[in-house]
């Protein structure tokens, strides 16, 4: 994360944000009940437990709140440079 971000949404924004980590967590669940009977590590999935296939952290924009991947906010902040330089 060493590029200028811009909010894709409020477009104003090029110093506010939170970064999100999404650290997931393998669980069993109890059907009847609902407890978690166990927590798995990734290696431990069985074949029909998908492991998570998503973003290791999201951005969300700190002045109108908007959550997207690092990416979008990138590709904002290039698309107005560019914008600017002509």
């Amino acid at each position: 994360m060493t590029q200028p971000l811009l909010c894709p949404t409020c477009k104003s924004n090029r110093m506010r944000f939170t970064v999100i980590e999404q650290t997931p967590r393998y669980i069993r669940l109890d059907p009847q009940s609902g407890e978690v009977v166990a927590e798995l590590h990734q290696d431990q999935l069985d074949m029909f437990h998908q492991p998570y296939k998503g973003e290791n952290y999201m951005i969300q924009c700190g002045v109108c709140g908007t959550t997207e991947p690092e990416e979008r906010f990138v590709k904002m902040a290039q698309h107005m440079q560019s914008q600017r330089s002509k």
